[in-house]
């Protein structure tokens, strides 16, 4: 059986990859650890915090690849052996937690306290970009006439020209 796609309307052109996000993203554990919360912070930012008990600063690792942001962590070595528990309720177990971030949102810092460990995110204002499209006649003359929405900002990086 096909399977429907999400981005297959003619008017979304170029949207390809966010399928393979969605794919990305679906595909991913459905294990619930380490917990976390996602949070808007002041000035537009985003935080990240994951619920860590039991991990050191050396025991865990953050890196962003290819707009993903991986979070592990595990303990260097085996628990001490002498330690004989009754009961084990506080999870040590390895762990990998990815979130897929959106195009320039960047990892501003990262601070684990009393067991939380907070990455904070920067989501930087979306700048309006305008660029004139000279329109050609069919003799491959360009028109005169190009349409220019006047409510635009006209000072943004014409990178595109």
């Amino acid at each position: 059986m096909a399977r429907a796609s999400l981005f297959n309307s003619p008017l979304l052109l170029g949207f390809e990859h966010f399928e393979d996000i969605v794919d990305q993203i679906t595909k991913k554990s459905a294990d619930g650890y380490p917990p976390y919360n996602i949070e808007q912070i002041p000035d537009g930012r985003l935080r990240i915090t994951l619920a860590v008990a039991g991990f050191s600063e050396g025991d865990l690792s953050i890196e962003v690849r290819n707009n993903q942001l991986e979070v592990s962590g595990g303990h260097a070595g085996d628990q001490d052996a002498s330690r004989v528990f009754l009961h084990r309720g506080i999870a040590a177990r390895q762990f990998r937690r990815a979130f897929v971030l959106a195009d320039g949102i960047e990892v501003d810092s990262a601070e684990l306290t009393n067991g939380l460990l907070n990455i904070d995110l920067v989501r930087p204002e979306p700048k309006a970009r305008v660029r004139k499209v000279a329109i050609k006649a069919a003799g491959g003359r360009q028109s005169s006439r190009i349409s220019v929405d006047p409510r635009a900002d006209h000072s943004t990086d014409k990178s595109d020209d």
